[in-house]
């Protein structure tokens, strides 16, 4: 592998991280937030007003409900993966160097796609508790640690390495 492509990987990985993190922290509305990982038959709290005033109830799931989660989720990945593009191909246009597009677009269609899968939280929660020992540090929610929260950010992680490195075929100076 020649320098160039080994610096490109590394450019593409710090973009896609830190526009991840703008993105997943900043850019990500409360409803989009709370209501991503929602699936029927499961419940959630919910924000009533109440005669005595704001108050916080479980409620149970609906059909309807889980395709409100699949649609915030979905608003939410694409705002992730086009502020991840924008960074990239910026950074990358400042080096001097160019993307081949189809795999800059395959970089993107992972972290995408594995964002997707990720923050509509049961698929990971199923990973999670299929790996011996995972289960307990999922749940955690004590400390000041939320073991659910770093094995999210965890997975992304490895995916955005995964594409810098797709992202990064191809690629040539200018």
């Amino acid at each position: 592998m020649d320098n160039g492509k080994a610096g490109q990987i590394a450019l593409n990985y710090a973009m896609l991280r830190g526009a991840a993190d703008v993105a997943d922290h900043w850019l990500q509305t409360d409803g989009q937030a709370r209501c991503k990982g929602w699936h029927k038959g499961e419940s959630a709290k919910m924000q009533v007003v109440t005669a005595d005033g704001p108050a916080e109830v479980d409620i149970q799931l609906a059909e309807s409900d889980e395709l409100v989660g699949r649609i915030k989720c979905a608003e939410h990945v694409a705002s992730y993966v086009a502020t991840q593009g924008v960074a990239v191909a910026l950074a990358t246009k400042a080096s001097g160097r160019r993307l081949n597009g189809k795999w800059f677009a395959a970089g993107l269609a992972l972290s995408a796609v594995t964002h997707y899968v990720a923050d509509r939280r049961r698929p990971l929660r199923k990973v999670a508790e299929a790996i011996p020992g995972k289960k307990n540090f999922l749940n955690l929610a004590s400390g000041g640690l939320n073991g659910a929260y770093l094995l999210d950010q965890a997975w992304h992680h490895g995916f955005e390495t995964v594409a810098s490195v797709v992202m990064a075929i191809g690629s040539k100076a200018e």
